[in-house]
């Protein structure tokens, strides 16, 4: 029996979920980037994170960024670029500013207040580019 290793109805629906809560090209620009460094990268970040967990049952897109976004910021400085667009996804996904900031905020309590005020600069980046639009 041969197992299949990409689950192309999980790939269409990561697709999807990307295209409607997202960036609707989010595919291409990680192909762009990454796939000449790892093939089928782009294609298997769509599939396995968006087609088998974020487009899950049991929580909306706006929690699930605020939940990516509280991740993010515990770790630490080195993720300034994935908390950054996981913050446009999460105004994408209808979360406020306010919203997001306090879920930054809380993170102060598990990730310390630096964890918390490096990911409050790149919200603060995030914010005043869609203010300067």
């Amino acid at each position: 029996m041969t197992i299949e290793t990409t689950d192309k109805s999980a790939l269409q629906k990561g697709r999807d979920y990307a295209a409607k809560n997202l960036t609707p090209n989010l595919e291409e620009i990680l192909s762009e980037r990454y796939d000449d460094l790892v093939p089928g990268m782009s294609e298997s970040l769509i599939e396995w994170a968006y087609g088998r967990h974020y487009c899950r049952d049991g929580l909306d897109p706006k929690t699930r960024q605020l939940c990516t976004v509280a991740a993010l910021t515990v770790l630490g400085g080195q993720t300034a670029p994935q908390l950054k667009i996981n913050i446009e996804h999460a105004l994408k996904s209808g979360a406020n500013k306010q919203e997001i900031s306090e879920t930054i905020w809380q993170m102060a309590v598990y990730g310390g207040l630096p964890a918390a005020i490096n990911g409050l600069n790149a919200a603060k980046e995030v914010f005043e580019s869609h203010e300067a639009q």
